[in-house]
Parts: structure tokens; C-alpha cells; sequence
């Protein structure tokens, strides 16, 4: 065995004493991974997580110092369309406070048994589509001050190849989402639904001619459809990965 980990909660990171996590360590606990998702109080007491930015900034920096390696989750969209901006701004904040070892990146899905498909139904809580959190996480990325390892390792994610070690590789993740974001919208919306069938894995997969014949088919029956947007459809897709 190389390596034991657990998850745990920020505020009880932060009740515990740097002793206590210091014997968590010695008795074999190598990394804590902890869902962080916000570090904007309203996105965090909005979706009921039960903590503060303050509790994050404590706890992780609790685990830090007593040498356990830290992975903090990080939910893009989280802030729906009114917050979207705060939420990059602050959680970035929040994790330069804490430097853990891993951020790692997990896009808000949103499945029809959550509470909070209720509030995307009465209006109270407008989802992102994946342009603007493609932004959000450029914002994010652009004001992270941290040594971490940014990790984008499951299929929700739009652009798996926003990855690398901070800081060295800033420019080349942000580079990844200019280059999503610079594409003409066609190729936008063709790169979209071919990542959420599960056909394209990265940005150069829209040059496979195959993929994007059997991307586009798809798309044709979304466009016959009236009853249905895209980012919908979209939005229904990335709800069969969780």
C-alpha cells in the first residue's frame, strides 16, 4: 500500500488541533481530500454546504501545516450566471490562503433528485452554460497565486487539458480555454456536444473527420428539435456521468 487517504470537512479540519492531524499522519494518513466547491460565502450558504470561506481557509491550512497531503475540489458554475464572477474571484482567494497540493476541478451537474433542481425551476438559480464556465475558470486560473497541481480528471469537465502545475503552467491552461473560447460558435457548440456525448476528449479531436461526421448527425436531430435548446441537451448529457 502506497498511500491512505480519506475525505473530511473543512470546519472539522479546523477543529482539530495541529497534534491531532500530525498523529493522523504518523498512524498513516497520507493525503485528505476535501470539497471545497466555494469560497464565496453566498455560493456556500445558497447551496446549504454548512461552511464559511473562513472554515475552508482554516482546515486546509490546518492540514497543510501537519504535512498531510491536501486535494481541494473545486465546483465550476457553482455560482449559476449571478455569481459566477465572485465564486472564481473568491475561491481563488481561498486557496491562495491555504496552497494545498491538488485542486482539482469538478463542474456543477445537476440531476433531477437534487434539491437544487428545484431552484433551476422556479428561476432562482440560473445555470452557467459551459462558455461563460469556460470564463469563470479562466478567471480563476488567471488569479490563482498557489504551487498547486490544477487536476481537471473526470468527464463533466469541458476541457480536461485545463491541467498542470501552478505556476509554471498558467499560461499554457489558459491558453486552452482562449483557444476554446476564440473558436467561431459553430465550432464551439460541435466541440460541446461532442464532449458531452463522450466522442471528443480534447480540442484536437475537432479536426478527426470521422468524430466530427458523427458530432454533427447528432447536432442536426438537436436542431430539428423544437422543444429543446442545446445547452439543455447538454445539461442532460453531463447528468448521465454522475
Amino acid at each position: 500500500i502506497d498511500r491512505i487517504t480519506t475525505y473530511a470537512r473543512s470546519k472539522t479540519a479546523a477543529k482539530k488541533s495541529l497534534d491531532e492531524l500530525r498523529q493522523l499522519k504518523e498512524a498513516g494518513i497520507s493525503r485528505i481530500h476535501i470539497g471545497l466547491e466555494s469560497g464565496y460565502d453566498p455560493v456556500l450558504q445558497f447551496l446549504d454546504k454548512g461552511t464559511t470561506a473562513d472554515d475552508h481557509i482554516r482546515g486546509g491550512r490546518n492540514i497543510v501545516a501537519s504535512g498531510i497531503s491536501l486535494s481541494e475540489y473545486v465546483m465550476p458554475g457553482a455560482g449559476g450566471k449571478t455569481w459566477w464572477r465572485e465564486h472564481a474571484l473568491e475561491t481563488a482567494r481561498v486557496l491562495n490562503e491555504i496552497n494545498p497540493d491538488f485542486i482539482r476541478l469538478r463542474t456543477l451537474t445537476i440531476q433531477p433528485r437534487m434539491e437544487l433542481s428545484a431552484s433551476v425551476a422556479d428561476g432562482s438559480f440560473v445555470r452557467a452554460d459551459d462558455e461563460l464556465i469556460a470564463r469563470e475558470i479562466r478567471l480563476f486560473i488567471e488569479n490563482l497565486d498557489v504551487t498547486s497541481e490544477i487536476v481537471s480528471d473526470h468527464i463533466i469537465n469541458l476541457l480536461p487539458q485545463v491541467a498542470g502545475r501552478m505556476p509554471d503552467d498558467k499560461e499554457k491552461m489558459l491558453a486552452v480555454i482562449d483557444r476554446f473560447l476564440d473558436l467561431p460558435q459553430q465550432e464551439k457548440d460541435i466541440y460541446k456536444l461532442g464532449r458531452r456525448l463522450g466522442v471528443y476528449e480534447r480540442l484536437d479531436d475537432l479536426a478527426d473527420e470521422a468524430r466530427r461526421a458523427e458530432v454533427k448527425r447528432i447536432m442536426e436531430q438537436v436542431k430539428a428539435r423544437d422543444d429543446i435548446a442545446l445547452d439543455d441537451v447538454l445539461f442532460n448529457l453531463m447528468e448521465r456521468y454522475v
